[in-house]
């Protein structure tokens, strides 16, 4: 698979096979990942990688405290602002329609969604999964460097014929992860990344992108 056909072809997997992920696949994906630049090489991202009985632990944990109803963990950073403008306003509002009308769910359908948004504490059944953190001390560039290393991750477990999503989800239960993996303090959890084989059955569709015009300006004398 060329580069170019695993970025395009990268997507959020919701449903994964039970299908194990070799651990020689992951380690030669995050040994090659992490040539992603970060300024001054700082190289601020710190992974733990969790699969078989851990990870089944740290599901059954999520997955008492969802059927508990108990509250979110404080959150260490803001997710979104908390007023979204135009367009990002827009295209978040289509995303969710486009997610949950290809599972059947009205847009008032609260209980649904929640239902429905409760998968990702199973890391959708993927048999492994990434839980990336950063130094809490650590400012917007770094947060950024970050970004092109899990984009690395991801790009390149497409190369190797698997999937992926990221979960900001999981910084909600941030203390459960930490109960699991056992981060120094100084560590905050960005997001986990559900990682594994697609379950055939899956829905395939895909949230479409803006047009290039919206997001790329040219700027060249013609």
């Amino acid at each position: 698979m060329d580069v170019y056909e695993a970025v395009r072809s990268r997507r959020s997997v919701r449903r994964f096979s039970d299908r194990p992920v070799p651990r020689e696949v992951l380690k030669r994906v995050l040994s090659a990942a992490v040539w992603a630049p970060s300024g001054s090489n700082l190289q601020p991202w710190h992974a733990f990688v969790l699969s078989g009985g851990p990870l089944a632990a740290l599901k059954k944990s999520a997955g008492a405290r969802l059927a508990g109803g108990e509250p979110w963990d404080e959150p260490e950073y803001e997710q979104y602002p908390p007023h979204l403008k135009s367009p990002y306003r827009e295209r978040r509002s289509a995303f969710g329609e486009q997610r949950y009308g290809a599972l059947g769910i009205a847009r008032g359908d609260t209980e649904a969604r929640q239902r429905a948004a409760s998968g990702n504490w199973d890391c959708f059944g993927a048999p492994a999964a990434l839980f990336c953190y950063i130094d809490r001390d650590l400012g917007r560039p770094q947060w950024s460097d970050v970004g092109m290393f899990l984009q690395n991750v991801m790009v390149l477990l497409r190369a190797e014929g698997l999937h992926s999503c990221t979960q900001m989800a999981w910084a909600k239960f941030h203390r459960t992860v930490a109960e699991a993996v056992a981060p120094p303090r100084d560590l905050v959890l960005f997001c986990g990344m559900s990682i594994g084989y697609e379950d055939p059955a899956a829905d395939t569709t895909r949230t479409g992108r803006a047009c290039l015009e919206e997001t790329v300006t040219f700027i060249d004398g013609r």
